[in-house]
């Protein structure tokens, strides 16, 4: 029984691993970026437009480290085109919601979708 616990775990371990390379294919970024312990963290935060300050503080001060990756998964769900709520399914169940973005039809399209000729503003409401 534990065996097979181990095995799923390291099944569902790589297909997130693989799903996470895909969204930062997605973002214009390189994607084993994106399975990096820490580096992923930096990296998102440039993919979100948030200063260097945010990616330093999600591991030198825990609590307000967890609220500014929320903001950034908020951030990143925004730029491809997906709601807030779908930002907070990527910061609380990102075993669903990372493998929707990576799979998915969603393109990144640039901070909020805004000054992109491709998004509408009734989109973004």
């Amino acid at each position: 029984m534990f065996s097979l616990f181990v095995i799923i775990s390291l099944i569902l371990g790589v297909f997130i691993l693989i799903a996470y390379w895909k969204v930062y294919e997605k973002a214009g970024r390189q994607g084993w970026e994106g399975i990096v312990p820490i580096y992923r963290e930096y990296v998102l935060s440039q993919i979100t437009g948030k200063p260097i300050w945010w990616f330093l503080f999600i591991y030198l001060f825990p609590p307000v480290g967890i609220i500014l990756l929320i903001v950034m998964n908020i951030e990143l769900a925004n730029r491809f085109g997906k709601s807030t709520a779908f930002g907070l399914g990527i910061s609380f169940i990102n075993i669903v919601f990372i493998p929707i973005l990576a799979f998915g039809d969603a393109t990144c399209r640039g901070p909020r979708g805004f000054n992109n000729p491709d998004v509408l503003d009734s989109d973004l409401i």
